[in-house]
């Protein structure tokens, strides 16, 4: 089985990298990619595991792009993790993240439910601050029952403390990624619907689209398997495994085939 969407502790998941490439063996996947957002923190952990149980591994990052106020999600795979300009992007990426919850914190605030998000963002430490963070700081203040009930009401696009990301358009992240000697896939297209993107970005550059996800059902799998071989995009798929009680998303739930694999790691470079 492969699985190229996971997620560890270094971002919004559950579990350390090294523990989530364990799960994924027992779960019987042999080939994983760990594709926390916009870190390359869990990186090594993850791939230190993954060799000593003999799984095949891929670097991959999933960095969000903006556009026309909204988030894009692009899943980076197979650059350098060492490369400098690597750094230097996640880091102005790491930036807007905190800009942008210092925002959300204030308009919480506004509408009658505070959370302490210095304290949200010390226990977060080394992870990036983000929503589900948020999300859990107000389960945990009492404003909601769960995570899943404070994201959709107040921090989901349209939510009542929903800001809009700063940062690089997809088609930049795409021009970056193919700098770094990586590939690109559009993540869970059926969940962002912005199909309008999909040939475009193709055109920029990007190879492949996220056909297979835990969110998609099997028209979505065979509407974005279309929209795939007609942009001449490769075909991606992963679980989004967080390990979070309310995702839903279990690892070994998808597995992309194969052939589909080996059409995208064939588009590098």
């Amino acid at each position: 089985m492969i699985d190229l969407h996971t997620h560890t502790t270094a971002s919004d998941g559950a579990s350390p990298p090294a523990e989530l490439v364990a799960r994924a063996a027992a779960a019987g996947i042999t080939t994983v990619a760990v594709t926390d957002h916009d870190t390359c923190a869990g990186l090594g952990e993850a791939a230190r595991e993954a060799t000593r149980l003999g799984l095949f591994w891929l670097p991959g990052i999933e960095i969000t792009a903006v556009w026309k106020g909204r988030d894009v999600h692009l899943l980076a795979y197979a650059f350098d993790p060492g490369d400098a300009g690597i750094g230097a992007f996640l880091q102005g990426q790491r930036d807007d993240r905190i800009r942008r919850a210092r925002l959300i914190a204030k308009r919480l605030a506004y509408l009658g439910v505070p959370i302490d998000l210095d304290a949200a963002i010390e226990r977060a430490r080394p992870t990036t601050i983000s929503r589900p963070i948020i999300a859990q700081a107000m389960a945990d203040a009492g404003h909601a029952a769960t995570r899943r009930e404070a994201f959709s009401r107040y921090l989901a696009d349209g939510g009542l403390a929903y800001v809009p990301r700063l940062g690089a358009t997809p088609a930049q992240v795409v021009s970056l990624v193919r700098s770094w000697g990586g590939v690109v896939s559009m993540a869970h297209p059926g969940v962002t619907q912005m199909d309008g993107l999909i040939a475009p970005l193709a055109g920029e550059g990007m190879a492949g689209l996220e056909v297979f996800h835990s969110d998609h059902d099997e028209a979505a799998v065979a509407r974005y398997a279309a929209l795939a071989r007609a942009c001449g995009l490769a075909m991606t798929g992963g679980s989004d495994y967080h390990g979070t009680d309310d995702c839903g998303r279990e690892l070994g739930a998808v597995s992309l085939p194969p052939e589909h694999l080996a059409d995208f790691l064939s588009r590098r470079g």
